[in-house]
């Protein structure tokens, strides 16, 4: 076992601090574009009269920024190089994210919008994994060119955790002698809708509530009629871009959607594999700074004539986040590196439970670090004229999204007790005595089976 990190991975550290210094940092200091950063962050990028949404001026910035980074080989460092990128690792992908959130806030670096100069676009990888050879050939060039930004329309008002019964629904209609789908439903939490030109939108075409099948992505030009945003919800964290969409009679043609017809849980499945890992290690690395800024205050401020540090009260509770960091790094470090050896769609039926871990204690790691730092720093730390609230706002969030906390922990506890994952078959002959009790179909055991029990 060899727990070094690979050195051309930290010669890239390395080349990614030089960029930053060279190229991102005179660009953030210039035309007072910190208000974008400092205790002016909120409102700078807050368009308040317009329903929210990110001014435009922060926008430009950020894309400007991102035009450097792709430029300099940065942006697309994950992609898969027959898809132009250099088809970085998941192993080092974690610890570039959480190298650059260990920094703080920045514009080399800002995951409020899922900006970085190293791009997070889990949907490069899935729609490689997932497209027919017919969709590559029509949206390959839009997608990796960025002629083509899509929402992510997989939550509903009445349905988050519970995606299988979804109730927007897509039926084959035909419409001026073509073949077609019309869609129906209501989605919600569909990011970055004010500027998408197609949104996912997975809606069940076949079976019932409850079934993983049965449920097909399509993808929707944002502009189709019947496509409405019906409002910007306010959040925690502004500004907002995250809509309630409705889809009324939309119809689009026979192949638009991606994957196969009633198959397309398993992109999403994709989607947050990679999301999932990759904020583990930003949540991990905003803990890190987090931890690191109170320990410096702590040994600079000096009230009652001694340093905050001497105080165990102090100490203590950054010596419990400091340990969590530690073994989390680990996890997180180890996971992807399982996640690098194996088949994409394989990591769902083998350590989905492991990057469920990483997910959910990461996120709320890194709330904890955000209010001690809060603590340690008194009534600074409560101000905006430091970062800690900012941090704690954003990362709140992803106890919530990505799959809440508790739903992961329901995908861990799966595992554990083997009604998923490589300890199904251990618990095989339980598992179908539970379903037969419910009065569920069960797949007879073969006789040899039964009796080597």
């Amino acid at each position: 076992m060899n727990f070094d990190l690979p050195q051309d991975l930290v010669d890239y550290l390395a080349e990614l601090d030089r960029f930053i210094e060279e190229v991102i940092a005179p660009l953030q200091a210039q035309d007072d574009n910190e208000r974008f950063f400092d205790h002016r962050r909120e409102h700078a990028r807050t368009d308040w009269d317009n329903q929210g949404l990110p001014r435009k001026e922060w926008e430009e910035l950020l894309a400007k920024a991102r035009k450097l980074a792709d430029d300099a080989g940065h942006l697309r460092y994950a992609w898969p190089p027959e898809m132009g990128g250099k088809g970085g690792s998941q192993l080092a992908m974690a610890v570039i994210r959480e190298h650059l959130a260990a920094k703080g806030l920045g514009l080399f670096n800002d995951l409020q919008t899922e900006h970085s100069i190293v791009g997070n676009n889990p949907f490069i990888l899935m729609f490689k994994e997932f497209a027919t050879n017919a969709q590559y050939e029509r949206d390959a060039d839009k997608l990796l060119n960025g002629g083509m930004r899509t929402g992510f329309g997989l939550t509903e008002p009445n349905h988050g955790s519970d995606a299988t019964f979804m109730e927007t629904r897509g039926v084959r209609h035909e419409k001026d002698g073509k073949p077609g789908w019309l869609i129906n439903g209501e989605k919600m939490w569909t990011t970055g809708m004010h500027v998408a030109t197609h949104v996912m939108v997975f809606a069940r075409t076949s079976g019932k509530d409850g079934d993983a099948t049965g449920i097909t992505c399509f993808i929707v030009p944002a502009d189709t009629p019947g496509v409405k945003v019906e409002e910007y919800m306010w959040t925690f964290n502004m500004p907002t871009d995250h809509p309630r969409v409705s889809f009324t009679d939309v119809w689009i043609p026979e192949d638009s959607y991606w994957g196969q017809i009633d198959r397309g849980l398993g992109l999403g499945q994709s989607f947050v594999h990679q999301n999932r890992i990759r904020q583990a290690a930003s949540s991990l690395g905003a803990a890190q700074f987090c931890i690191n800024e109170s320990v410096k205050y702590a040994r600079k401020r000096k009230p009652f004539g001694k340093a905050l540090a001497e105080n165990q009260a102090i100490q203590w509770p950054l010596v419990e986040l400091q340990t969590q960091c530690e073994m989390l790094r680990l996890l997180i470090r180890k996971t992807a590196w399982q996640m690098d050896g194996m088949e994409h769609k394989e990591i769902e039926k083998t350590i989905s439970d492991k990057v469920s871990m990483c997910n959910y204690w990461g996120n709320r790691l890194v709330c904890e670090a955000a209010d001690r730092a809060m603590q340690v720093h008194g009534g600074m730390g409560y101000s905006r004229h430091t970062p800690f609230e900012h941090i704690y706002r954003h990362h709140r969030r992803y106890r919530i999204t990505e799959g809440s906390e508790e739903i992961q922990m329901r995908k861990v506890a799966a595992y554990l007790f083997g009604y998923l994952g490589p300890k199904r078959e251990e618990f095989k002959e339980l598992n179908a005595a539970e379903k037969a009790a419910k009065g569920e179909y069960v797949q007879p055991i073969p006789a040899h089976h039964n009796a080597s029990r």
